[in-house]
């Protein structure tokens, strides 16, 4: 049985090893241009948002040592495809009122950040005084380049 558990042990150690080598593809690519808000705003969104909504994303340790990087790199992508801020300037002014809508919507609900994501990264809590920052924020009047 001893033998057994050490060959067990064995395949799967070798089976992590092998699975180092599968590729990820973690980007971070020029984006068209942030939001333009308050500092406030700014500080709040890129402690809180931009490593998944943004092609500024830091990537932690782990977003490199297999399975956890394929789940990594998979809810970046996913955040990217719904809302990135490094891409804001692209969107049209309807797209931008919807966004800060649904931006209101999920941080008032506390939809996000993510709460695994909270775990690990502490610091992307909103507080009191970011809820209140961030609704000010998405009610306000767009903002464009002059």
């Amino acid at each position: 049985m001893k033998r057994y558990i050490a060959y067990l042990v064995g395949v799967l150690f070798l089976v992590f090893i092998g699975i180092q080598f599968i590729p990820v593809n973690r980007t971070n690519r020029l984006g068209t241009g942030d939001p333009l808000a308050s500092r406030e705003v700014q500080w709040t969104l890129r402690r809180a948002c931009y490593d998944c909504h943004s092609t500024e994303t830091r990537w932690p340790v782990w977003a490199y040592v297999a399975p956890i990087s394929w789940r990594v790199v998979a809810d970046v992508d996913r955040a990217r495809q719904f809302l990135n801020f490094s891409d804001w300037a692209s969107y049209d002014a309807t797209t931008q009122r919807a966004m800060r809508q649904n931006i209101e919507r999920v941080t008032a609900t506390h939809k996000m950040p993510l709460w695994y994501y909270l775990t690990l990264h502490p610091d992307a809590k909103l507080s009191a005084q970011d809820m209140k920052v961030l609704h000010e924020w998405t009610q306000s009047a767009p903002q464009t380049l002059k």
